[in-house]
């Protein structure tokens, strides 16, 4: 579990550095790249989270067909 964790934020982070940060003219981050990682991950998480979601609906359907 904790393995899969790993590799889902890794997997998080490494996207959402690629789709939003082009240059490294600065140390820190500019305005919008830090709003385009912040839109990036909430998106991500809430993506991971209804899939989730619909995956334990799927199970639980799938048990009761039993």
């Amino acid at each position: 579990m904790f393995h899969c964790s790993l590799r889902m934020y890794n997997s998080l982070v490494e996207r959402c550095f690629n789709d939003c940060v082009d240059t490294f003219k600065h140390k820190s981050l500019q305005k919008q790249e830090e709003t385009c990682v912040r839109r990036c991950a909430e998106k991500f998480l809430k993506h991971s989270m209804r899939v989730g979601m619909r995956f334990a609906e799927l199970n639980q359907g799938a048990a009761t067909q039993d």
